[in-house]
């Protein structure tokens, strides 16, 4: 064979299979490496006997406990504190805050976190939007009740802001608003760039996950602390019985007990399920 007669290569072309890389002509975007799997990608969806159960335990126990809680709140404020109103008795409208308070920050935002623990059968984004509406409903009542026993302390002239339970409520506060709103514009505003997004999303996933459940204990820490001070009061009460008083001990040590628990389930629950033990993630890193 001639050797000055050597046929041309052909032209190199892609690979059927391949993806063609950012920023060609085309403009296509390439998809994370298989090793990269995108946070929202959950490999641990095939469940077995012992999850389901643990699922449905999970599903009962806290939800009993969540709404359990807000119900022992309001019987304890309407029989044996006198109900509540809005302004004409400040000590009513004291009454509010405790209600107000444990429906924003343990019933509806225990329900935000599990939500991502709960609804394994729902499209991703709708997990998220179930998730921002449970804490958008948290706020009037964060509000609210914040507004009521500050109007309370000013009629009564107590000070404000001077317990441990005042500024455990107010950093819960402050961190509660700072969550919401880093949350709402990294999670739902940026996906509207989802692919020049998802890196500056991922690293912010654990972040906001570990802040939202440590919000959720300082929320329950500032709760107990809020029984402890009325318990106190209470023991100093002239006008309540024995019978009464020793009635309302065991009520609020229920109550605080009650939050604890919620707070060690919710912790609980929004593991990974089928994740090795030694595996320190979180279901919640999945926003």
């Amino acid at each position: 064979m001639d050797s000055n007669s050597v046929s041309p290569l052909p032209p190199l072309t892609l690979m059927e299979n391949e993806k063609t890389p950012p920023g060609t002509p085309n403009g296509t975007e390439m998809p994370p490496p298989p090793d990269e799997k995108r946070y929202e990608e959950d490999p641990d969806n095939a469940w077995n006997c012992c999850s389901w159960c643990e699922y449905l335990l999970i599903v009962i126990l806290s939800t009993i406990l969540l709404v359990g809680v807000l119900i022992l709140a309001l019987f304890w404020v309407m029989f044996y504190r006198g109900g509540f109103a809005w302004s004409d008795k400040p000590l009513k409208q004291f009454n509010l805050h405790p209600i107000l308070m444990i429906a924003g920050f343990v019933t509806l935002s225990g329900f935000s976190t599990l939500v991502y623990r709960l609804c394994r059968c729902v499209k991703h984004i709708y997990v998220k939007l179930i998730h921002m509406f449970f804490h958008a409903a948290a706020i009037p009542c964060i509000i609210m009740g914040f507004v009521s026993v500050f109007d309370s302390h000013n009629a009564l002239a107590k000070l404000n802001f001077y317990s441990l339970h005042s500024w455990l409520g107010f950093v819960t506060m402050g961190m509660f608003l700072m969550q919401f709103v880093i949350g709402f514009f990294t999670f739902l505003v940026l996906l509207c760039c989802d692919n020049k997004t998802y890196s500056c999303r991922s690293a912010m996933v654990p972040i906001h996950a570990s802040l939202g459940l440590a919000n959720f204990w300082l929320a329950i820490a500032t709760a107990v602390t809020g029984i402890i001070e009325k318990e106190r009061e209470t023991a100093k009460d002239p006008t309540l019985s024995d019978d009464n008083r020793l009635i309302e001990h065991y009520i609020t040590t229920a109550l605080g007990v009650t939050l604890v628990i919620i707070g060690i389930i919710v912790t609980f629950a929004v593991r990974r399920t089928n994740a090795p033990a030694s595996a320190k993630v979180y279901v919640t890193e999945r926003i």
